[in-house]
């Protein structure tokens, strides 16, 4: 299920990464590899602020939408 699912508090392992070559590129340069803890901070109406690798990021909905859970 893709992260955007999840709510404030949620905890998952991150299962897949959904996208062409150059988001999933992205993704991995900031943190969202296959196995790493993604944690829901907030859900600001779309965009998601997430803590992976103990930092704080702010996603937008497409981008958070293709981490899968």
């Amino acid at each position: 299920m893709p992260i955007t699912l999840l709510g404030p508090g949620a905890k998952r392992h991150v299962a897949s990464i959904h996208g062409n070559d150059a988001i999933k590129r992205h993704l991995c340069d900031l943190g969202f590899v296959e196995g790493a803890e993604v944690e829901v901070i907030a859900d600001n109406g779309g965009s998601l602020i997430v803590g992976v690798h103990g930092t704080r990021l702010a996603l937008n909905a497409d981008l958070a939408k293709r981490i899968f859970v």
